[in-house]
């Protein structure tokens, strides 16, 4: 019976302290990041690290939130990937042409089909993602810089300086896929609206995608579920339209 009360005790100990450790690291990301919601802290069987779900990202991070690490966990011994997959879409709307302004433009092909990408010039995500997009084609793709200065200090100037670019295409890619820096520049720019009209959206974290029947995706997606989407959306907003 005291072997049986002992082992309850230890149980009950160890659940408290797993608790309070999850609660403290979430007491400490949002005191450091409080633009960015959280919407999962979990412990991971490694000691110290836990696992953060923001919208469809998800990072890696200790209990003070000072280092995040962004990738897949992987169980080698039982050979499983066992990152978190995160809630997917959910319903907005398309923005209009004057919105779309404030957005860098690049069209691919005859460009019938589009999509909005709110991206942080400095998140790997959105660079895995730009990556991806190379694959698409008939395809017209309008990018809001996005940079969340609580992850990304210098986003905001980066995303300033490509702004004010000869060719704020070209600057982007060239930083996301090459770490080319753009140069120091200065001019009336987008940012601080782009941040107000994302977040008016729902977007919490980058990169977010919406398609065009107003299908809102957080986080990179592969190349085939994009084309999937985008097609879907493209179809739905055409056949509505006859």
């Amino acid at each position: 019976m005291k072997k049986t009360i002992l082992l309850l005790s230890l149980a009950l100990a160890t659940s408290f302290s797993v608790s309070a450790s999850v609660e403290k690291t979430t007491a400490n990301l949002k005191k450091a990041y409080p633009a960015t919601t959280f919407n999962k802290v979990e412990k991971t069987p490694i000691s110290g690290i836990y696992e953060v779900v923001m919208g469809q990202n998800v990072a890696y991070t200790d209990v003070n939130g000072r280092y995040f690490i962004f990738g897949n966990l992987y169980d080698m011994h039982t050979q499983k990937d066992i990152t978190a997959t995160p809630d997917s879409s959910q319903k907005v709307y398309f923005p209009n042409a004057e919105q779309l302004k404030n957005a860098i433009k690049e069209v691919k092909g005859n460009g019938q089909r589009k999509i909005v990408v709110f991206s942080d010039p400095d998140c790997p995500y959105c660079a895995r993602l730009e990556q991806t997009l190379i694959g698409l084609d008939n395809v017209t793709i309008y990018t809001f810089l996005y940079p969340l200065e609580q992850l990304h200090p210098t986003a905001k100037s980066t995303a300033i300086n490509i702004w004010c670019s000869k060719d704020p295409a070209k600057a982007m890619k060239d930083y996301m896929l090459a770490k080319i820096k753009p140069e120091i520049k200065t001019c009336k720019n987008p940012i601080d609206s782009n941040i107000a009209f994302g977040s008016g959206f729902g977007v919490q974290g980058t990169p977010s995608i919406i398609f065009e029947d107003g299908t809102l995706i957080p986080g990179a997606m592969s190349l085939e579920a994009i084309e999937q989407q985008l097609q879907k959306s493209h179809d739905k907003v055409v056949n509505n339209a006859k």
